[in-house]
């Protein structure tokens, strides 16, 4: 079982994704609706993963990303992107995301991404 950060402006998006983890056995140990609202809960909550949405206020999932990873290099941060966003997804792979998941959600797809990360 993992501890996961969920990081998603959208509500529906946030409830779709625990209710999924949650039955897939992992605990959600937090929720955030902005990039440094990420950061933060990041920084507090010390998750196994995080799922990130690329496009949020405030602060987006991509700088997101770059400043959790050198909060911590071995944080485990899986982007959530809608389809077309070809060049934010490469540009936070280098930002050290580790795996992206795409809208609109399939569970078993998410699923098997979140263990692949989980295992590396």
């Amino acid at each position: 079982m993992a501890k996961i950060l969920i990081v998603d402006d959208s509500k529906t998006s946030r409830r779709f994704l625990r209710n999924m983890l949650e039955e897939a056995g992992h605990q959600i140990v937090g929720e955030a609706v902005n990039g440094q609202e990420g950061i933060d809960k990041y920084k507090q909550l010390k998750p196994d993963l995080v799922t990130m949405d690329i496009t949020m206020p405030v602060l987006d999932g991509i700088e997101a990303v770059g400043e959790i990873m050198e909060y911590d290099a071995d944080a485990k941060v899986i982007m959530v992107t809608a389809a077309g966003q070809k060049t934010n997804m490469v540009e936070a792979l280098k930002r050290g995301a580790a795996d992206f998941i795409q809208k609109p959600f399939e569970s078993e797809v998410i699923l098997k991404v979140v263990e692949k990360v989980l295992e590396e």
